[in-house]
């Protein structure tokens, strides 16, 4: 099923790998072959498990704490994180992202949108200009986006987006800035872009279909974890 939704990424294999891992635990509970473990290696595997559910529950509340976020009105700069664009135009994914932040542009005529992204290998255009071109279609002026497109990654897209707040020459603790993304990605998003300025940050969090829900809240863990070990986040 998580495969069928398409995101676009391999991260439906994570499902492929936890079968595996329960399938190998109902093999240990046949013929009380788990018993037959040397006592030291279940123990072990028993501290093992704990851990891991400890932080993949750590990491479950911390997405739930930003993933209904709304943000505040009069922002100066709202990011578009960036997501696949395909030939059709931008991803499920990315278009929810795109139609929240024309929802917040429309509500407020004076804030600037940047939208962000570079282009991969299997993209014919950077999702930066593609989430611009979207937005452009659905109406907001050209004037007021700004098109980042040589970022990689959730870090990148925030990093270089300030790149491009700081070329206006504002004082940046006076600004206001929100980060537009899907309710599982805001608070790695929001995080990552305190570490990043001294503006005030709030997260504005798209729709997300609830069939992709799933798939995303696990992938995201890893994130996180990536993230905290490299220090980017808050």
């Amino acid at each position: 099923m998580v495969y069928l939704v398409g995101s676009g990424t391999l991260s439906f294999t994570i499902w492929l790998a936890g079968a595996a891992f329960f399938a190998l635990c109902c093999f240990l509970a046949g013929e009380k072959r788990w018993s037959k473990v040397p006592k030291a290696v279940r123990y072990a595997a028993y501290i093992a498990l704990a851990v891991f559910a400890s932080v993949f529950m750590t990491c479950q509340i911390a997405i739930l704490s930003h993933f209904f976020d709304k943000g505040e009105s009069d922002l100066d700069y709202i990011i578009v994180l960036g997501a696949q664009m395909r030939e059709s135009g931008p991803s499920v994914i990315y278009r929810y992202r795109l139609e929240k932040a024309y929802q917040y542009l429309s509500e407020n005529p004076d804030t600037i949108c940047i939208t962000t992204g570079g282009a991969g290998i299997n993209e014919n255009i950077s999702e930066g200009m593609g989430g611009k071109k979207y937005l452009v279609k659905l109406g907001i002026s050209e004037s007021r986006i700004l098109a980042e497109e040589t970022s990689r990654d959730t870090g990148e897209n925030i990093q270089n987006a300030l790149l491009l707040v700081r070329a206006e020459d504002v004082a940046e603790d006076n600004l206001k800035i929100g980060i537009v993304t899907n309710g599982f990605h805001v608070f790695r998003g929001v995080r990552i872009a305190k570490k990043n300025t001294e503006a005030r940050v709030c997260g504005i969090a798209a729709y997300m279909q609830p069939r992709f829900i799933p798939n995303n809240m696990v992938r995201e863990c890893f994130g996180i974890l990536r993230d905290l070990i490299n220090g980017e986040l808050y």
